[in-house]
């Protein structure tokens, strides 16, 4: 277990978020389109899709936490995941009570 990487992955709330979503099941879709989609965003959404396909995505990815087809936009628990699982559950169990 690397709690430097641990840690870094549950920093930013998109990426806890994506976390805790695998947690409870598995696979996910990206939730995103592609940064030149058409789709109209606010510059704040834009913005958000941007990071979590250039930066959090691809972060989650190295640490082996995810396995992420950028074609299909499908996410799913990684090779390491189980390394992250009780930060997780501890922060599910906090947020349900």
């Amino acid at each position: 277990m690397n709690a430097d990487l641990d840690f870094e992955a549950l920093a930013h709330e998109q990426r806890r978020t994506l976390l805790l979503a695998l947690l409870e099941s598995n696979p996910q879709d990206a939730g995103f389109e592609s940064p030149t989609g058409h789709s109209v965003l606010t510059d704040a959404e834009q913005r958000e899709q941007i990071e979590m396909f250039h930066i959090h995505l691809p972060k989650l990815e190295d640490h082996g936490y995810i396995e992420w087809n950028e074609e299909t936009g499908q996410i799913v628990k990684g090779p390491q995941f189980d390394e992250i699982r009780p930060l997780l559950e501890c922060i599910a169990s906090d947020d349900a009570e």
